[in-house]
């Protein structure tokens, strides 16, 4: 099973708690990165904190959380070593991990129900990378032009 980070805004602390007890049910072992409190936050500030478990190597996968998934999507990708995909629906999160090597999955807490959630973690986690021509261009990604 995977090393799994999390993390939210207050918009979607209610997700995360639910994604989280899940994803232990799962037999994964899940550190949750906060907030732990309904107290409003700023996303930036959690998305920053998930990047670097996982870009750091502590977690394998992230899976990041806030009202709209955009926002704190934008903040994990500021961080070289993550590759974050904002998703919807299992196609899209299944495509992110074969395709990009996605190693973070956003969600927005006010798009997309639990059980939707579920089966876009599931989708995500059962799939891995195809290599072979998706790695070249996902090289690309770690390489912007000047």
């Amino acid at each position: 099973m995977a090393r799994i980070a999390i993390a939210s805004d207050h918009a979607a602390l209610t997700l995360k708690a639910e994604l989280a007890t899940w994803l232990h049910d799962q037999g994964h072992d899940v550190a949750d990165l906060g907030p732990h409190d309904a107290a409003s936050v700023d996303y930036p500030d959690y998305g920053y904190r998930l990047a670097q478990a996982v870009g750091g190597g502590a977690a394998d996968f992230g899976v990041a959380l806030c009202g709209s998934g955009i926002g704190i999507s934008i903040a994990v990708n500021r961080v070289a070593a993550c590759r974050c995909a904002l998703v919807s629906e299992p196609l899209s999160a299944a495509l992110a991990r074969e395709h990009n090597d996605a190693n973070v999955i956003a969600m927005g807490a006010r798009m997309i129900g639990s059980e939707m959630a579920k089966a876009c973690l599931t989708a995500f986690l059962a799939t891995a990378f195809g290599g072979d021509r998706h790695r070249r261009r996902v090289d690309k990604l770690g390489r912007p032009p000047a």
